[in-house]
Parts: C-alpha cells; sequence; structure tokens
C-alpha cells in the first residue's frame, strides 16, 4: 500500500502535470532545434566548405535495406545530430543556471528580510509575563 498512497501524493501535488509539460516542451524544443540546425546552420556552412550537404554524407557499406535504400554509415546525418545536441544541451544548461541564480536571489531576500512582527496580542500578553514576573 505504501507505493500507491506515494504514487497518489506524487500525481496529486502537481508533480505528474509538471513532467508531462516539460517532455511535451522538450519533443517540441527538439522539432525546433533539428530545424534550426538543419535548415538555417548546416546549408551555410556546408556552402563555405564548397557546397557540401552534410545529410549526404556518408559511407556506403554495400547491399539494401528493406526498403530498398542502400546500407550506409551516415555520418553527415551524425554531425547534424551532434550539433543538435550541443545546442539543446547549452539552451538546458543556461535555462538551470537562471534557475539556480533565481533560487538564490529568492534566499538571499529571505536571509535579508527581518522577521515579522509578532501580532499585538502577544505583545501584550509579554507585558503582562514581565509585570508578573516583577511583582
Amino acid at each position: 500500500m505504501g507505493i500507491i498512497s506515494e504514487f497518489r501524493e506524487f500525481a496529486i501535488k502537481g508533480n505528474m502535470i509538471d513532467m508531462a509539460v516539460g517532455i511535451i516542451m522538450g519533443a517540441a524544443f527538439g522539432t525546433v532545434i533539428s530545424s534550426l540546425v538543419n535548415d538555417v546552420i548546416m546549408p551555410p556552412i556546408g556552402q563555405m566548405l564548397g557546397g557540401v550537404d552534410f545529410s549526404n554524407i556518408q559511407i556506403p557499406l554495400g547491399g539494401a535495406d528493406a526498403e530498398g535504400k542502400p546500407n550506409a554509415i551516415r555520418i553527415g546525418t551524425f554531425f547534424n545530430n551532434i550539433i543538435s545536441f550541443l545546442i539543446i544541451a547549452w539552451a538546458v544548461f543556461m535555462l538551470v543556471k537562471a534557475v539556480n541564480s533565481a533560487k538564490k536571489m529568492v534566499e538571499k531576500q529571505k536571509d535579508a528580510a527581518p522577521p515579522p512582527a509578532p501580532p499585538r496580542s502577544e505583545v501584550l500578553l509579554e507585558e503582562i509575563r514581565n509585570a508578573l514576573v516583577k511583582k
């Protein structure tokens, strides 16, 4: 029963929804980055290198797969995916760095803020206690 109640608590807190939103946003971000690399970054690089299309760079292995495509090691596609990964990793790093610095600022403000004044009733009770102690 312990694991079921733990899961229920996890789901009720909203962590599951936050995680789902993160996964969906990550998938969308991945497609945007893939397009950025394949359609924006790599064509100018290929043009500077003499009109090379990185997605077509491959080492043929001979034979064909079930769809009739020639078997090959697709180095260009791998290179594009490495660049996509580096861009995504950099973006995630910057996001985590921003969140961490925001947390530090909030904690610094909490530490710097004076504690709230006690309610009026507590102040009066302290005065009464002090007066009784003096007698």
